[in-house]
């Protein structure tokens, strides 16, 4: 490829997306269009709110497109006018068709949130931080019609904390992910990197949260209902019920080696950060509430709210 930046369609909505395109304008790449959702209606207010990476985009002055299916034809006569040389995706929220990726010329690479190819999918990193582990990353990806599964380029590994929110993990892997982008695509662009297929075998999945896996489940360990409460934090909050109303966990401690008897779900007592509520082995202490209809409460100010707490237990209503 010649020596100046090719021309580059970027495609993404969510927050996580910003710091790539931001990346590519500091860059000096030439952005011919964004290609994102359509705006939402969000909150409880309902009011409809633009993605954060036609918010970005606007601030530029780069062409904004917001289909509301890319796959129609009027869409992709629209993208084709932009000639890009380069599609780059970062959490756009489509799947796009081989038509489209056939546009770029020079190719069309994906930043994915994690080390494929495991947690192929949409919420690669809350379910990272779900089943526990203690490592992730970011690989870029040519793409393919299949689903995250195109030859991977390069990736860059992130450790996980043991008190990693998802917004703060979130927040960590953009980051990563806009510095590899910038970092490996003039080396792809020349010849410089080799891609390597993925291992099929070691294929797994972390498909949208549905609302069900939301849902806390106390009769797992301490470790799995806390690591399930930080990979949905600060959104979309995990919940259970108290009372009939729903309760939603924003924050929590682990208590690994609380060895008391109580059927899983139940508050056993109040310490001074919250109320303790068992586990099928240990305990959490739940520092950050809101009961349905309340507003976020610390543990301390919940418990005071309530008449009686101890003995209540968390349940499907």
């Amino acid at each position: 490829m010649r020596d100046e930046k090719p021309r580059v369609l970027f495609m993404g909505t969510p927050q996580f997306a910003v710091s790539a395109l931001e990346a590519l304008i500091n860059e000096g790449y030439p952005i011919v269009g964004v290609v994102t959702q359509p705006d939402r209606m969000v909150g409880r207010k309902r009011i409809v709110t633009a993605p954060p990476v036609k918010e970005i985009a606007l601030k530029y002055g780069l062409p904004v497109f917001q289909p509301e299916r890319v796959r129609r034809a009027e869409a992709l006569e629209k993208i084709a006018q932009y000639r890009p040389e380069v599609i780059v995706t970062v959490a756009y929220g489509q799947i796009l068709p081989s038509e489209l990726l056939g546009l770029a010329s020079a190719g069309a690479f994906n930043v994915h949130a994690s080390l494929l190819p495991r947690y192929r999918g949409a919420a690669p990193i809350q379910w990272a931080i779900i089943q526990g582990e203690k490592t992730t990353g970011v690989t870029l990806m040519t793409m393919v019609k299949e689903l995250d599964a195109g030859p991977m380029w390069d990736s860059v590994r992130v450790d996980i904390g043991a008190d990693t929110t998802y917004g703060e993990l979130q927040d960590e892997l953009a980051q990563r992910g806009a510095w590899l982008l910038v970092r490996a695509l003039p080396k792809i662009l020349h010849g410089e990197l080799q891609a390597q297929a993925q291992d099929e075998a070691s294929v797994t999945y972390a498909p949208p949260l549905r609302r069900a896996d939301e849902q806390v489940d106390f009769t797992q360990s301490s470790s799995c209902v806390y690591d399930h409460i930080r990979a949905l934090a600060p959104v979309p909050g995990a919940f259970t019920h108290l009372n009939g109303k729903l309760l939603k966990l924003w924050r929590a401690k682990p208590l690994h080696d609380w060895l008391g008897q109580a059927e899983p779900g139940t508050i056993v007592e109040v310490v001074a950060e919250g109320p303790v509520i068992a586990c099928a082995k240990g305990a959490i202490i739940a520092t950050q509430l809101q009961l349905e209809g309340k507003k976020v409460q610390s543990g301390q100010e919940f418990a005071r709210g309530l008449r009686t707490i101890a003995g209540l237990r968390c349940r499907r209503p």
